[in-house]
């Protein structure tokens, strides 16, 4: 009895040996890869996952002098004014117009565009045609919001020569209010469609030519081929591509919007990006400003939990 509990008890201590020279040969074989990944890791370390402890001057009344953990605590005064705040209603109202109207054209525009370019038989128009579209992702905001003034600016924009060559009245379309979230969009648009195509091209590439064979060898037309080869084999991607989209419902771009940003169009350009720049770098509410940043990014999570739970009943493709 006692040598029989002896190799029993013996065995997992072998076992753990083994497991551990294992995985010190496995380390040795792959350290160069370990070493690659150590320089990202660290870098998000200080850069994204320290500084994190910042936040709590959302709670606290943050005073230079006194530092973060020595300036006093206001509790939850900080929200309870940005949402009893008069333009509260009017922020978050740009923020979601401008980024829902993103996401109903930018999500299915690059999956058109793709599926547009697959079906392009002559290899060298169509990689010329890719490149062409995804050159604008390499431009500057500066640059882009420079290009809609040259477009659409009152005085010496293109669009208005053309318009009083013909006799009409030139259009404040920089300046119209109206006109802004249209402006913002399609030339961000015009700006990423490119690039974004380019991930669903590649998921495309994965795709057995087998099926797609056998659909034509059974008569099917193209249209009957992308609805049910093609758009099924990269449902994965789009629906990973639209919960990620959908998790920045609330991150309209600071630069942009504050590059095309003017008195006249206030109204409909103040979203939250900016607001916080405003308050907390220009006013110095620094406290204030944390205060709504973090409510930006509390909203975001949630709308990307939620998103992520509605593909995970759906579908089979989520992010966790």
């Amino acid at each position: 009895m006692a040598a029989a509990t002896a190799k029993k008890v013996a065995l997992p201590k072998i076992d753990k040996v083994k497991r551990r020279q294992l995985r010190k040969r496995y380390f040795s074989q792959h350290k160069t890869l370990y070493l690659m990944m150590l320089i990202p890791i660290v870098f998000t370390l200080i850069w994204s996952y320290w500084p994190m402890y910042g936040i709590i001057i959302a709670f606290k009344n943050y005073s230079p002098a006194f530092g973060i953990f020595g300036s006093p605590w206001t509790g939850l005064d900080n929200f309870t004014r940005f949402f009893k705040g008069y333009f509260f209603g009017n922020i978050i109202w740009n923020t979601l117009r401008i980024s829902i109207y993103g996401l109903l054209v930018s999500i299915p525009l690059p999956i058109i565009l793709a599926l547009m370019f697959n079906e392009i038989r002559v290899k060298w128009f169509k990689s010329t045609v890719q490149t062409i579209s995804y050159i604008p992702n390499f431009i500057s905001v500066v640059i882009i919001v420079g290009m809609i003034n040259f477009f659409f600016g009152t005085q010496n924009g293109v669009i208005n020569s053309i318009i009083t060559m013909f006799g009409g009245k030139a259009v404040d379309f920089l300046g119209s209010p109206g006109a802004f979230p249209h402006l913002y969009v399609w030339s961000g648009i015009w700006q990423g469609v490119g690039w974004g195509t380019l991930i669903y091209t590649a998921a495309m590439s994965g795709i057995p030519q087998d099926q797609y064979e056998a659909a034509y060898l059974e008569g099917a037309s193209r249209f009957q081929i992308i609805r049910n080869i093609t758009i099924p084999a990269i449902m994965p991607t789009i629906v990973i591509s639209a919960i990620l989209a959908t998790g920045g419902i609330m991150a309209v771009g600071f630069d942009k919007t504050f590059l095309m940003q003017n008195a006249s169009n206030l109204s409909t350009s103040e979203v939250l990006s900016t607001y916080v720049y405003k308050v907390g770098l220009v006013n110095g509410e620094y406290s204030f400003s944390t205060a709504v940043g973090l409510f930006n990014n509390v909203v975001n999570f949630i709308f990307l939990f939620i998103v992520n739970k509605f593909a995970q009943h759906v579908g089979d493709t989520s992010l966790w």
